[in-house]
């Protein structure tokens, strides 16, 4: 029994150790506050001063108003915080000369301004109600402050956008992620908050630089940071943090850095250190044979914890610990005893882990019985955006509703208790709701996570057709009249041949002969054509060649040569630009087209026919989804018909479609689909052997080449329309 009691000294004289360090600090303090104005007093007072405080709106925009009884040239220190909103103001070497620490300002955005003495400067907070851009210049001995203003100070130039510069990644010594973002002149605020599963920083007017616009992936450096995703969206730059597991963010603004921190959190509420493992303050322990109560005094000795041990708690255990983290060692004294443990502050209720379980059972079984007693209240809620008849299915677990059904059965999640009802009016979008107080607190939180607006985007498309043709035929028509059995082979009748034949633009004037020959028609010939070869113009859309005829005839041998050229060069050039659009809420399908309906016969099951109709239009069905770091997915449905060529059937219809899924930026234009097609043709059509004759071949012959060219493009860019007015 000796060792345990000299191992109890050694609890006594870390007792006694701390009580001294304690005793210390209070005559430390004490000598402090008796010689703190005595040290003042050898030093002199401050010659600067701070006189006066004040605010008002000058330009468009606050000033608060900081007066010296000196001129000061040289502009203070400053830093902001986002959550609560403020202003810290360190002016060196000045004092407060106003006789109170707290001067309210009025109704503006500047609350009130709180002087701090610290040293050798006067630290002055300026608290706000929302966190917003500002200015800081010296006039005279006057400091102004000027917030969320329009116009400058003494006819300067209005405040510009201020623009973002650089932003870096970090690791800290302990693990967390630091997103650093470098500001220009003019204090941009910023707005962080909870974005689906990550953070959303968004500095109001503000611009972005091209090369900043990008994604970083920061998962290599071992934080809870996987990627940070920089983007403009109008006029505000997005900062998106994506981290993963369970974590907790700071974030503040000191000169221009604008510094977010993401740092792990413990999954265990009742975990007594921060970070993972174990990572308490490291001590030894080296006992033969102690109780476990007595080993728990002297683990709350050192760590100044408030321990509450049960009466259950017994036993002896040996411990030989070394350089061990003290949460490490009081997790392996209560895992070999079969203890657990409850934290509330700084106090730690140990026991049992039987007994925690019963008691935690108890206390259960205690509150749901409360709950069962409890008396019931009826509350109204106003809903502007959600059906009340949704949520109601939905607080009542019916199917249906605009609740979470359970995962994998498809059955809806009831909310109220047991005992409560809901009920919906239709005519006032109202919902009343009879349950619990603590179920009601829960109403009410629901409500105001869903009954909010729904984000709308504009989807523009653009159809852009485009076509370029080119084509050239050249053919020939070649036939002969002869006449000598007609004229000038009979006896009697005069030498054919005169002065009256004339060259004609065509075949069939050739051989006419006005009082020799019968009128045209009636003839008991027909001129005779050996080479029919013209121009094939069937490419070029229908256009007609131009002909050139000649007659070459012999008047004492009564024959005629008759000759046809056709040529025809053709060069189409066209663009057709089609650009639907439609607005849609975010994960809401939407549908614009334009057209017309071609009928048909169609035959039906008795044997008749009747008349449908097929539609010809352009048509853009889509449905876009808004990410957490303000891209848009879009599921994109763009179709163009037109009517096609005749059938015996009726018109064909010209399809022309593009159907798919993609990832676009906020106002960015991205190509989704197109078709190049590109024709070459050359035809020769000749007269075997004589169209291979060099030079008089061309008489035998006829060429057509073509060249067309056709493109279609389909471009879509979306626009998310921002439910903030403008300039905010």
């Amino acid at each position: 029994m000796m060792r345990p009691l000299r191992r109890m000294g050694l609890c006594d004289r870390l007792l006694r150790g701390a009580a001294r360090r304690g005793l210390l600090a209070v005559i430390t303090a004490w000598l402090a506050l008796i010689t703190g104005p005595v040290a003042l007093a050898q030093t002199g007072a401050n010659p600067i001063v701070v006189q006066a405080v004040s605010s008002g709106i000058r330009g468009g925009a606050e000033v608060v108003r900081i007066v010296l009884n000196q001129p000061v040239t040289a502009l203070p220190q400053v830093f902001s915080t986002q959550s609560p909103a403020r202003l810290s103001i360190d002016l060196a070497g000045v004092g407060n000369g106003l006789g109170r620490t707290s001067v309210e300002l009025g109704e503006g955005n500047a609350r009130s301004v709180r002087l701090v003495e610290t040293g050798e400067r006067l630290r002055l907070v300026v608290n706000l109600r929302q966190a917003v851009p500002y200015m800081l210049q010296w006039q005279d001995r006057t400091l102004l402050v000027v917030l969320e203003g329009a116009a400058g100070v003494s006819g300067q130039a209005p405040l510009a956008p201020a623009s973002v510069r650089d932003i870096d990644f970090r690791r800290t010594a302990d693990g967390a992620g630091r997103v650093v973002v470098s500001l220009a002149p003019g204090q941009t605020a910023a707005d962080v908050r909870q974005q689906g599963k990550g953070l959303l920083v968004e500095f109001p007017r503000a611009s972005l630089p091209e090369p900043l616009r990008r994604r970083l992936d920061v998962s290599d450096f071992g934080t809870p940071v996987q990627s940070v995703a920089s983007s403009q969206v109008g006029d505000r730059v997005n900062v998106y943090v994506e981290p993963r597991g369970t974590w907790e963010h700071i974030a503040y603004q000191a000169d221009d850095k604008f510094v977010l921190e993401v740092r792990a959190t413990r999954a265990d509420p009742n975990k007594l250190s921060a970070g993972p493992g174990y990572t308490g303050e490291k001590l030894t322990l080296n006992f033969q044979s102690i109780d476990v109560r007595s080993a728990l005094q002297v683990i709350a000795d050192f760590t100044n914890f408030n321990v509450v041990t049960s009466d259950t708690v017994s036993g002896t255990i040996m411990l030989r610990l070394k350089d061990v983290p003290w949460d490490q060692a009081l997790d392996i004294i209560m895992q070999s005893k079969g203890l657990g443990m409850r934290r509330s502050g700084n106090v730690l209720w140990i026991a049992p882990r039987d007994e925690l379980s019963a008691r935690e059972q108890v206390e259960l079984e205690a509150r749901k019985k409360l709950s069962d007693l409890e008396p019931l209240r009826t509350q109204p809620f106003q809903l502007n955006y959600t059906k009340a008849d949704d949520v109601a299915r939905s607080l009542a677990g019916q199917a249906g509703g605009a609740g979470v059904s359970a995962a994998g059965a498809g059955q809806a999640v009831r909310i109220l208790s047991s005992r409560g009802s809901v009920m919906a009016d239709a005519r006032t979008n109202q919902l009343f709701v009879t349950d619990i107080p603590s179920k009601l607190e829960e109403v009410q939180l629901l409500i105001s996570r869903i009954d909010i607006p729904v984000r709308q985007v504009l989807i523009e498309a653009r159809i852009v057709e485009a076509d370029d043709s080119f084509g050239r035929a050249l053919g020939v028509r070649l036939g002969g009249s002869d006449l000598r059995g007609l004229r000038s082979g009979v006896p009697g009748y005069p030498v054919a041949g005169d002065t009256r034949i004339v060259p004609g633009g065509n075949l069939s004037a050739v051989g006419y002969q006005t009082s020799q020959i019968p009128a045209a028609g009636t003839l008991p010939f027909n001129d005779s054509t050996f080479v029919n070869l013209p121009a094939n113009t069937s490419n070029f859309g229908g256009a007609s060649p131009a002909t050139f005829a000649l007659s070459l005839f012999s008047a004492t041998a009564n024959r005629f040569l008759n000759l046809e050229l056709s040529a025809l060069e053709a060069t189409g050039r066209g663009k057709i630009v089609s650009s639907p659009r439609v607005v849609t809420a975010d994960q809401e399908k939407a549908t614009v087209a334009q057209g017309e309906e071609l009928p048909y016969q169609a035959a039906t099951s008795s044997g008749a026919t009747n008349v449908q109709f097929r539609k010809a239009a352009l048509r853009l069905d889509v449905q876009p989804q808004i990410t957490p770091e303000g891209n848009v997915i879009l599921d994109v449905d763009v179709s163009k018909d037109s009517v096609g060529r005749a059938t015996t059937a009726g018109f064909a219809i010209d399809t022309k479609q593009v159907k798919t899924k993609v990832l676009v930026e906020n106002g960015g234009t991205v190509v989704i689909g197109g078709i190049y097609t590109q024709v070459e043709k050359e035809e020769l059509n000749k007269v075997p052997l004589l169209g291979d004759l060099p030079f008089v071949g061309h008489l035998f012959q006829n060429k057509a080449r073509v060249a067309n060219k056709t493109e279609l493009l389909v471009f879509i860019t979306p626009k998310i329309i921002s439910d903030r007015p403008e300039g905010r």
